[in-house]
């Protein structure tokens, strides 16, 4: 009896132990919708709209949504950061043309500054050469009083300049903090792309050492991602091998995208380096990869094909892009 009672118990914490982890992962989701930063209006009401449908659909609770909404989720905070590095590019060349800008009319606002002044100062003072010239004693007073005033609007008109200058010097400062902020942020996006077939031609022909190795990868599965799902789909898809790609090669490794299938990758390895590198690749990069079709997870598969081609001592680069290219097709 006591054994039944104490099992009961047990099973009732467990019971409330699931409520509860499931009432906090719920939470997490929305919480991760409600701060979202804001970017572009309809891209951030997409982003919540199909956060607050996997909190929603795990509300069931069911075993397989809560298993699927694991990787949708990563997917959908994968997208949006692409989103928003895309964004906080577009924001760093606006800064850099606002910054340039400002940069230009000060210049323009301090040439032409002193050639009014210089002007305009010696108009008054030919004005009060005139006043004490013969015969300008009726007018006198009204002179230099005209004069005067002209001098002391310049005097304004100086002070005003100068503190518009001021601003816009510490908006330029402003401007060029968030630019350098900015660009750390786009460096550290732009370590994810790839070389394309022509910078990856020339980088094997302007090679200086003796030696290399290529990885040539023909990606099967990505043409039959965009017929199956769409053009979106198969985009993320290449993306995602290739962030892989890099994570599984030496840091120093130049790599490319050869053609809409082919992969390409140039190291510094020996022969037997790059062949125990092609199978790993081949081992462990092909299969399903999460991707995301109208804020739902899909999982189209590659299929991943490596060769290795290595350049000896002495080979002509034009020899090794024609062994290159017949690999490819």
């Amino acid at each position: 009896m006591v054994s039944i009672r104490e099992s009961l118990s047990e099973l009732e914490r467990y019971h409330k132990l699931r409520e509860v982890t499931l009432d906090c992962y719920i939470t997490a989701i929305r919480n991760v919708a409600h701060y979202t930063i804001e970017l572009e209006e309809d891209v951030t009401a997409l982003h919540r709209k199909y956060l607050e449908a996997v909190a929603a659909e795990a509300a069931g609770g069911e075993i397989e949504v809560l298993l699927e909404s694991r990787s949708t989720l990563r997917g959908l905070l994968r997208d949006y950061r692409d989103k928003a590095a895309a964004y906080i590019n577009d924001l760093r060349e606006e800064l850099a043309e606002s910054a340039c800008a400002l940069e230009e009319i000060m210049a323009t606002l301090a040439q032409s500054d002193g050639n009014h002044e210089n002007q305009i100062r010696v108009s008054v003072q030919r004005l009060r050469e005139i006043s004490n010239s013969p015969g300008c004693s009726p007018i006198r007073g009204a002179l230099l009083s005209a004069a005067d005033s002209v001098d002391r609007g310049m005097e304004e008109m100086r002070k005003q300049h100068q503190l518009t200058v001021s601003q816009f010097q510490v908006e330029i400062r402003m401007l060029h903090r968030r630019i350098d902020s900015l660009e750390i942020a786009a460096m550290l996006d732009s370590l994810s792309k790839l070389f394309n077939r022509e910078e990856m031609e020339e980088r094997i022909r302007a090679a200086s050492a003796d030696w290399f190795s290529l990885l040539l990868m023909r990606v099967g599965g990505l043409r039959a991602a965009e017929r199956q799902f769409n053009e979106s789909v198969a985009a993320e898809l290449a993306g995602a091998f290739g962030k892989r790609l890099r994570n599984s090669l030496p840091p120093n490794a130049e790599i490319g995208r050869w053609n809409d299938e082919g992969f390409i990758a140039k190291l510094a390895l020996t022969r037997a380096e790059a062949v125990a590198s092609a199978k790993w690749i081949s081992e462990n990069l092909s299969g399903s990869y999460a991707c995301l079709r109208d804020g739902k997870t899909v999982r189209p598969a590659l299929q991943v094909n490596v060769a290795v081609v290595d350049r000896g001592a002495g080979e002509l680069p034009e020899k090794t892009l024609a062994r290159v290219a017949d690999f490819f097709g």
